[in-house]
């Protein structure tokens, strides 16, 4: 089974119990970066039209919708179309059917036009991509020139001691509570090793050059086991 079959049915598969426990594994610090990366949204300034992509339950959409001006518009776009039942439903009774609309999709082959948004964003998704650089590609030909993209990801800390107690909580913790919880196993041991496997901060930043965004940059959250990339669209 292709790669991206095997994702989605794995999203599919544990998106009833997804919220609780990523705010549960995280410790509930989850929602503290999120805050942060919205930052970097609402200082893209005239950001009317923002494109979610792998936006799982909606969480990061809704959050959106919060700060943004009312006349602003968010697409919640994933694989996953157990993902988006859960999303749909958090949309419905926020009453924001008129702001957040979600759909399936492959971010490696989006059918909107080009420069369509003023704003992408990914919010914990980007590792589990089977081709990171097309996606990247596709993002910057839908964006708006000026617009941003920005990128929240899970992190190996870089520091030994940090490190060492991040290994034994996500290689033994997570995959026995999400077990416990969801019911699959095999799903809270891939995500952890989804993070072991992403490129680091030196590599990534260089790969979002590479594939054609000015201005990358990075910043580190707790300790490093939450990293924000953002990259632009040259005018």
């Amino acid at each position: 089974m292709p790669q991206k079959e095997k994702i989605q049915q794995m999203f599919d598969g544990i998106a009833p119990d997804y919220d609780r426990l990523n705010h549960l594994m995280s410790l509930g610090v989850d929602r503290s970066w999120r805050r942060r990366a919205l930052r970097e949204i609402v200082d893209a300034g005239r950001a009317q039209s923002i494109l979610d992509i792998a936006c799982g339950t909606g969480d990061f959409s809704l959050a959106i919708a919060d700060r943004m001006h009312p006349d602003s518009r968010i697409i919640g776009l994933d694989l996953s179309e157990g993902m988006l039942a859960v999303m749909r439903d958090k949309v419905a009774k926020a009453g924001l059917e008129g702001r957040i609309s979600c759909e399936q999709g492959d971010s490696e082959a989006m059918r909107f036009a080009d420069a369509s948004f003023d704003v992408v964003t990914i919010a914990f998704g980007i590792r589990n991509f089977a081709h990171r650089e097309a996606a990247l590609r596709e993002i910057l030909r839908v964006l708006k020139p000026g617009g941003r993209l920005v990128i929240l990801e899970l992190s190996v800390p870089e520091n030994r001691i940090l490190r060492w107690g991040y290994n034994l909580y996500f290689k033994h913790f997570v995959p026995w509570i999400g077990g416990r919880i969801s019911g699959d196993r095999a799903a809270y041991t891939y995500l952890p090793a989804s993070v072991q496997a992403f490129p680091g901060r030196r590599e990534w930043t260089a790969t979002m050059a590479g594939c054609g965004y000015a201005q990358v940059r990075h910043k580190a959250f707790t300790l490093g086991l939450c990293r924000m990339y953002v990259g632009e669209k040259e005018n």
